[in-house]
């Protein structure tokens, strides 16, 4: 058992190390920071310049080892110059151009687990003490297509064309299982995702109900994790595998894939989700029925409307996640008024097949609450009272679940909280212009939304200063202050 300050490092049979709070921690409390012990090119990546992850058209190379920078000084960068560069140059191996820049290079797959490697041999003490007991599931994995895929294009490629035959193929394989399980993501200054395996970040468990933060600064890829909520001393830290929003079948089915391992956390044995209803549809064949799941654990059960004999299959159910999920990924880059208007249209199309909170709603809200107030035609000055209220309801409809899955100082959070400050302003401002609500009134409304706008600073002061949420937490502050100075005027004059 290992201890820190704020968590202790303990094991049991069941999931091996986790971590427990080593004191009461309250919102925002600093549990941990840990640089990471390798960072790099995710699996399935396109060429991108091994300095500093910016995308590349693969024109301009390493003068030492020919392989893809963006720049000259990227070159002589730590995370290249120290680590593949030497061992591409000394074996003489050659990036090999695809023929468009975003299509996935399978050169890429061994950068990483080679810098895991080069690690390895750096800092043996915390590879032994810190990386080698991480879980690797070889046992597991070797039963998997990636292990074949492992064995061509990062262990025969390391061992054969690279010249390292004294990395031992399990070796290799571990470390490929390590990363496949274990690593966490991080943005990196031009935009772009690569990933970043954290020691002591990894002994924290996983629940499909967070309650940590983390953040990641893209200059040294350092994290900090900050309890979200209060955790009383002993208990068990838990962050999120998954993306919060998925519905239970989703996201088991991604664990169970990906991290090998069934999660039976309360969450994903509630067949409401904790009263979220995020995997819940509609009936079709009676009024007021919904169908829910006869055994959340199960991906083979029947599903049932609480109301009828209507039944189906949880087959069935995914299929129709996976369509209108589909359907959610063909306008994710779509923004402006477009953006708005085409994911409206897929929120009227599927109202009557999900509960209202359901996750493919509450998707499509969370982009809606961004988009409103900020597209072309609707900036918050352009909205009129109706679309106004329209994005007051998105953000506290939002809210109701995200109180439950993402619950105290989670950045989404933060983020909604900061957008339903300003159309409550601004309904309040008209509703009291045209005699509506009488000045009394109008103050408790100001004081609601500014209460709100506290919160979102609250939670986004947190953030790296760089990011886009660090940014956004500047303006709410600064908006915030000038709120609050100016309060009394504001109610005086209206």
């Amino acid at each position: 058992m290992t201890s820190d300050v704020s968590f202790t490092i303990k094991r049991n049979d069941q999931v091996g190390r986790y971590a427990v709070a080593g004191r009461d921690l309250k919102p925002g409390d600093l549990i941990l920071t840990d640089l990471p012990f390798a960072y790099g090119p995710k699996a399935d990546s396109p060429p991108l310049c091994l300095g500093c992850f910016a995308p590349v058209d693969c024109d301009t190379v390493c003068t030492k080892c020919s392989w893809p920078i963006c720049s000259l000084e990227c070159e002589s960068l730590g995370a290249h110059y120290e680590n593949e560069c030497e061992v591409f140059a000394k074996a003489g191996v050659k990036f090999q151009p695809v023929e468009d820049p975003t299509d996935v290079s399978l050169q890429y797959e061994c950068v990483t687990p080679l810098r895991v490697l080069l690690a390895k041999e750096r800092d043996p003490t915390r590879w032994e003490e810190e990386v080698e007991v991480m879980e690797a599931h070889n046992d597991l994995r070797k039963t998997k297509p990636i292990w074949y895929f492992n064995q061509i294009n990062i262990v025969d490629y390391l061992r054969g064309p690279c010249k390292l035959d004294r990395f031992a193929e399990d070796l290799i394989h571990t470390v490929c299982g390590i990363l496949e399980i274990n690593s966490f993501e991080a943005r990196t200054p031009s935009g772009y995702l690569i990933r970043c395996l954290y020691p002591k970040f990894s002994t924290f468990s996983h629940d499909c109900v967070s309650n940590i933060h983390h953040t990641i600064d893209p200059g040294n890829y350092q994290v900090t994790v900050r309890a979200t909520i209060d955790i009383p001393e002993n208990s068990e830290l838990f962050c999120s595998y998954t993306y919060s929003l998925w519905p239970t079948l989703v996201r088991r089915r991604f664990l169970k894939e990906s991290k090998y391992f069934e999660c039976k956390c309360a969450r994903c044995q509630d067949k409401t989700e904790l009263g979220t209803h995020l995997g819940t549809l509609k009936c079709s064949k009676c009024d007021n029925g919904v169908i829910l799941s006869t055994d959340p654990l199960s991906d083979c059960c029947e599903w049932k409307c609480t109301h009828c004999e209507f039944k189906t299959s949880a087959v069935a159910v995914s299929k129709v996640y996976d369509v209108v999920q589909a359907e959610i990924d063909t306008i994710e880059m779509v923004s402006g008024a477009e953006g708005i208007e085409r994911r409206e249209a897929i929120y009227r199309k599927y109202r009557s097949v999900f509960h209202p909170k359901s996750a493919y709603m509450t998707m499509l809200r969370t982009a809606l609450t961004q988009l409103y107030g900020r597209a072309s035609g609707y900036t918050i000055d352009d909205l009129p009272d109706l679309l106004q209220e329209r994005k007051v309801e998105l953000c506290y409809q939002l809210l109701e679940v995200l109180d439950v899955v993402e619950p105290g100082l989670s950045r989404i959070r933060g983020i909604t909280l900061y957008e339903l400050h300003a159309p409550l302003i601004i309904l309040a401002r008209s509703q009291y212009s045209a005699g509506e609500i009488d000045k009394d009134q109008f103050k408790r409304k100001m004081e609601e939304a500014r209460d709100i706008l506290r919160q979102s600073v609250e939670i986004l002061k947190n953030e790296v200063p760089s990011s886009h949420e660090g940014q956004l937490g500047v303006v709410a502050k600064e908006a915030y202050d000038n709120l609050q100075e100016n309060f009394d005027i504001l109610i005086e004059t209206a």
